[in-house]
């Protein structure tokens, strides 16, 4: 009787054991080395916009994931700067409107006056088509490690902000 009862236990506990399975390249694991795959999910794409594209289309595609969470980014900013510091100048030459006057959150796009936003759109205009704020080289001049651990930390604060 104890040895069955020994036998059932160690039955019931070796089917909750792992079971070893074979890994094999499909495409949802083709991309799981890439920057920003990290445990417990790993690589993730639940829409499977990964499934069967090249390393071109790929690489596209974290473009585009990188530019969207850094625009997420400067949205979050944007939002809660103005609730904890003013800078205080005018936004027009004659003080009409000043950075104390534009109210915070949605209330602000009717109360910046066209020009304001004219040089809001222009700044970015410059920003995209001559690529300021990067290194003289366009990436961070880093070793491996620290530079792969730095783009996962933006991929995930995008991700994070684009929420």
């Amino acid at each position: 009787m104890k040895s069955a009862i020994i036998a059932t236990i160690i039955g019931s506990a070796a089917s909750f054991a792992p079971v070893p399975v074979a890994k094999t390249v499909t495409s949802l694991n083709a991309f799981e080395d890439e920057i920003g795959a990290l445990p417990p999910t790993g690589f993730w794409d639940p829409a499977g916009l990964s499934d069967g594209i090249s390393q071109e289309k790929f690489d596209a595609y974290r473009a585009a994931e990188l530019k969207h969470g850094r625009v997420a980014q400067m949205a979050v900013l944007g939002y809660i700067a103005p609730e904890t510091y003013r800078f205080g100048y005018d936004l027009t030459p004659d003080g009409a409107i000043s950075t104390n006057d534009i109210p915070n959150g949605i209330a602000a796009i009717n109360a910046i006056p066209f020009l304001g936003w004219a040089q809001i759109v222009a700044f970015v205009g410059c920003v995209e088509v001559y690529g300021w704020f990067t290194a003289p080289a366009g990436v961070l001049e880093l070793p491996d490690d620290i530079l792969a651990k730095r783009q996962t930390a933006e991929l995930q604060h995008g991700r994070l902000a684009s929420k």
